[in-house]
């Protein structure tokens, strides 16, 4: 066994190998303050056969006995991986994937197993960390070390690695992956923050990440293995001769079409061309052509990116496609928008609910709930594919909550906006940054719903090909220059600042010269797309849509809770029912009653409001007799408080019986006379009654106590002492 420990921001990180897990290819345990990761990796002898590329898979397994819980629902054991284990497996995938060989076929798989969790040290960079360290030691081929950190930004400074509390003081969640020369992969969400600042935290966080790659690369020199040969493919000289000058002539033409569909069928038709000429006299080296395609296609595009900075559709490297968009499109949601550049389509659509509809988290965070969602959809038809829909897929979760993560700074609070807010974005057509278009159409529908977000939010997708020292940054990537480009460098925020970065590469890691650049270049993309959505609309609607529930909001006492849900929630359910409303109760008293229907609302609020008023003596209130007797009436005031209208408090003249003037189930305006140390209520009709003019009335005045009163329902006299009235 081997330990290796560091000291990390005050707390001690530790990597462990040879104790757990000896038969995989390589084995780390990660520590650092009291979580525990357990990373994996293992890799298969051989390529798998029939495969042009490298099948790597990588599994985030959360346990929630890390934190000390039993899974919920019936079946207890955990199921499928939770929005953010698919998170922190993208974030390792993404770190990783550039490192391996280029040809290399054989199936790699990635395990990292949560066991114990310290809120204060998040295990997703610990997972990184870990599978670089396995890959290291192990015969897999893998050009790193790799390490990562969180960096949080406050008071404008950076902090890397926060604890929880600093993290809710911080403008900045970034999770930073490089080696000890380059950054690998950038995940941020920001409190609209300068590119300056953004900049400033990459390079803190990097210097700490040169100090955990040196701990690994001592690991790897006291414990590694001899790296497996990865064979190259090679391509005859003769044929590569023969066939690339014919692949030439062809395929820039192809690649000036500007229509995504129409260049890909030409390409398509041209490389069926290209096979059908040379397979006679190659017969056995179909896959070995296809290869040579592939790299001219690749070589020819770059080419003219760096020597003629001109793309595949046309445009130069800082231009943006056309851009159009409408709001509203639906007419039954509550709010709608479409965002159209070039041949990115999505419609997103915002619904609005009550409190009751916040999402429950069963993960192994702090977080139990969340009332600001988005979710994303990416049908085969939208890249024109017959396929199969099914659930949700890493890809669809990931850049769903890329797309949350970037809107959500702009989001009112609960204060303010006492709403659960679900956004869906279906796209509709894919050429290049589908998740930067649901940003931007999500923007817009929330200001069609008439949600008050603060300021529009916009996003664009930056591009990068890199040849030796030439290197040329390219704004509003599309599919074809993410495929056979170096980057994908995603940036949304306000005209206010950032709110969201991700990064991902093909290289071996940039410079901080490239990142400033493209932040540069991101930023005025992305305003420029900002100036285009507030042509439709600039801010949001001044009322909320017709079809979304008003909010009505009280304030009750604790210990009047009870009462408006009434036993078994037979109160709650019964206003619901009456008035079609969603109600819901938070512990601290405070009551959200959504409502389409404004009298439904009404409604709803005023018997809340009667249920946990106090009767008070003076007060006059109109109310029902629910039960008659001999020496007076009971009349219900308020929602189960009664009092005694008292036969002699009846009227100024006397009253013989009480039938007279009452009877069960009418209503009877009448005033509070007095309430008792033991909350009984006096009432009197009287009271309110014009005193007759001359002579005397008959019935005096308040009945005597005596004592006590005559019991509910004992249908008996005044116990001695007491007032008759007669």
């Amino acid at each position: 066994m081997q330990s290796y420990t560091m000291e990390l921001q005050g707390r001690t990180m530790t990597l462990e190998t040879g104790r757990l897990a000896k038969q995989a290819s390589g084995a780390v345990l990660v520590s650092y303050g009291d979580t525990v990761v357990l990373v994996t990796a293992t890799g298969s002898d051989q390529p798998r056969e029939g495969v042009d590329f490298f099948p790597l898979t990588v599994d985030y397994e959360e346990r929630l006995y890390a934190v000390g819980r039993i899974p919920g629902g019936f079946i207890k054991r955990e199921g499928r991986p939770t929005e953010r284990a698919i998170l922190g497996c993208r974030l390792t995938d993404r770190s990783l994937r550039p490192l391996f060989p280029k040809t290399f076929r054989n199936s790699v798989h990635i395990v990292s197993t949560v066991l114990s969790m310290d809120q204060d040290c998040p295990p997703e960079p610990l997972s990184i960390i870990g599978a670089s360290a396995a890959l290291s030691i192990s015969k897999i081929p893998f050009a790193g070390p790799v390490a990562a950190v969180i960096v949080g930004l406050i008071d404008g400074e950076p902090v890397v690695n926060p604890d929880q509390e600093q993290l809710q003081q911080s403008d900045l969640h970034l999770m930073l992956a490089g080696t000890k020369d380059a950054v690998m992969m950038v995940e941020a969400g920001a409190q609209e923050i300068s590119k300056e600042e953004v900049l400033k935290c990459i390079e803190a966080g990097h210097e700490t990440i040169k100090e955990i790659v040196a701990i690994e690369e001592q690991m790897v020199e006291d414990c590694g293995t001899e790296k497996m040969e990865v064979p190259e493919i090679e391509l005859s000289a003769a044929m590569v001769e023969e066939v690339e000058p014919a692949i030439k002539e062809g395929i820039s033409e192809a690649l000036q079409i500007s229509d995504k569909q129409e260049r890909e069928d030409r390409l398509a038709a041209f490389k069926t061309e290209i096979l059908d000429r040379f397979l006679e006299e190659y017969p056995e080296n179909e896959t070995e052509i296809g290869k040579i395609f592939e790299n001219v296609l690749k070589e020819t595009l770059r080419g003219m990116v760096i020597n003629r900075a001109l793309r595949a559709d046309g445009r130069k490297p800082e231009e943006i496609r056309p851009i159009t968009c409408e709001a509203p499109v639906l007419p039954r949601t509550h709010g709608s928008a479409v965002f159209t550049r070039g041949q990115t389509q999505v419609l997103s659509i915002c619904t609005l609910s009550a409190l009751r509809d916040v999402q429950v988290i069963d993960g192994l965070g702090l977080e139990e709930s969340k009332r600001f969602m988005h979710h994303y959809n990416f049908p085969p038809y939208s890249v024109g594919e017959a396929g199969f829909m099914r659930g949700p897929g890493r890809r669809e979760i990931g850049h769903g909550a890329l797309a949350e993560r970037a809107l959500e700074p702009v989001v009112p609070s609960e204060d303010e906006f006492p709403y659960t807010v679900r956004l869906v974005s279906e796209v509709l057509e894919s050429n290049g940054s589908t998740s930067m278009g649901s940003v931007c159409s999500s923007s817009l529908a929330m200001m069609d719903t008439g949600v008050p977000v603060k300021r529009a939010v916009g996003g664009i997708a930056m591009g990068l090909i890199k040849e030796g020292d030439d290197v040329v940054i390219l704004s509003d990537i599309q599919g074809v220059e993410d495929f056979l480009g170096d980057m994908d460098f995603k940036v949304a925020g306000t005209d206010k600042g950032i709110t969201a970065l991700q990064m991902d590469i093909k290289i071996k890691g940039i410079s901080r010269e490239i990142l400033q650049d493209a932040l540069d270049q991101a930023d005025t993309g992305y305003k420029y797309i900002l100036s285009k959505m507030n042509e439709v609309i600039s801010e949001p609607r001044p009322e909320l849509s017709p079809n979304a529930p008003r909010m009505i909001r009280l304030q009750i006492p604790v210990d009047k809770i009870r009462d408006v849900i009434g036993p078994g929630g037979k109160m709650i359910n019964k206003i619901i029912a009456d008035t079609g409303v969603d109600i819901d109760i938070e512990p601290d008293g405070r009551v959200f009653i959504a409502s389409v229907d404004p009298e439904g609302g009404k409604k709803a609020k005023e018997t809340i409001e009667t249920l946990v008023k106090e009767v008070e003596p003076g007060e006059v209130y109109k109310g029902k007799v629910t039960r008659v007797e001999r020496y007076g009436a009971f009349v219900e005031l308020l929602p189960g408080k009664e009092g005694l209208l008292h036969i002699s408090h009846l009227d100024h003249h006397r009253v013989d019986k009480t039938e007279d003037v009452v009877n069960l189930g009418d209503e009877v305006e009448v005033k509070v006379l007095d309430i008792d140390d033991k909350g009984r209520i006096d009432l009197s009709r009287k009271a309110l009654l014009k005193k007759p003019e001359g002579g005397s009335a008959g019935g005096g005045g308040r009945p005597p106590r005596g004592g006590s009163r005559p019991p509910r329902g004992s249908g008996g006299k005044p116990p001695r002492g007491g007032k008759s009235g007669q």
